[in-house]
């Protein structure tokens, strides 16, 4: 332990809104937790079903002025400390960087040993979140720790052959989910994290439809699918996983998938877009799988 996490983002708001969004129990509760109980420069509490460990609130606050947030939150029986850092780029928009410490590195977050591990992919949706909270747009889908179950369905603004073409083609998606793939585009071939020589376990494609449908399928049984329907220049993007012991659901690798989703929402429904993510830091990732920055 010991090691640091690091997000920076691009906020499209001004600082005030940003920190707004950070501090007011109300925002919070649409973007971040069930549960919230702030009372500044006192109290920063959150927990509930949408919260690791979240049976109750675990935080202490520590800090906080106009540009900072911090608090200390107790996960795995280890105190982390987490800061949030506003620091304007222009009158409309804000660089938020967030910090996490004590986490555990690349390898272990994949295998989701721990609650700890899945502190990279939680607040990259609930950042993804906090950007369309600020936007006004629809939000991503949470994750519900209360339950097992992995399914959810969001609305892309474009055909489902666009949509599809952005899941399967490896430069759309390195520009949206932040990531690079290889891929063999058939049923049977590899679809590999990083890269077919980064990736020593790609999951192998077991259905796929153009436009319509496309199914992955791990070694360790995991299956993760993508549905698209749609008219008009809009698609129901339905995702769901599964094949997974219940008794462990791997809640890291959903949350991870719905952050990328809100990102696919953002990059083919805004006119000129960029994406929000300037800077990522993850301890001890395979070099070439992270493509931001």
């Amino acid at each position: 332990m010991g090691d640091l996490l690091m997000h920076r983002v691009r906020v499209p708001a001004p600082i005030a809104r940003v920190r707004h969004a950070l501090t007011d129990p109300g925002a919070l509760r649409v973007w971040l937790a069930e549960h919230v109980d702030v009372r500044l420069p006192e109290r920063f509490h959150f927990w509930g079903r949408f919260t690791p460990e979240g049976d109750a609130p675990h935080q202490r606050l520590l800090h906080v002025d106009d540009h900072s947030l911090r608090f200390r939150w107790r996960l795995d029986e280890t105190d982390t400390t987490v800061e949030f850092a506003l620091a304007e780029e222009d009158p409309d928009n804000t660089v938020l960087t967030l910090t996490q410490t004590d986490l555990p590195d690349f390898d272990e977050m994949v295998a989701e040993a721990s609650t700890l591990g899945q502190m990279h992919t939680f607040w990259a949706l609930s950042i993804a979140n906090l950007v369309e909270y600020v936007e006004g747009r629809e939000r991503t889908p949470k994750c519900d720790f209360a339950v097992p179950d992995m399914r959810a369905e969001v609305t892309v603004d474009a055909s489902p052959e666009a949509v599809y073409r952005s899941l399967v083609d490896p430069g759309q998606f390195a520009q949206w989910f932040g990531a690079r793939i290889d891929i063999e585009p058939e049923v049977g071939g590899r679809w590999a994290m990083g890269g077919f020589d980064v990736d020593p376990a790609p999951a192998r494609i077991i259905e796929l439809d153009p436009g319509s449908r496309l199914a992955l399928a791990w070694d360790d049984g995991l299956v993760t699918s993508w549905e698209l329907a749609g008219s008009e220049g809009h698609t129901r993007l339905t995702i769901v996983q599964s094949g997974f012991d219940t008794d462990r659901p791997p809640y890291g690798s959903w949350m991870g998938l719905l952050g990328g989703i809100a990102e696919l929402r953002r990059y083919h429904g805004l006119a000129g877009w960029r994406p929000i993510w300037i800077e990522v830091r993850l301890n001890n990732a395979p070099d070439g799988i992270i493509a931001i920055g």
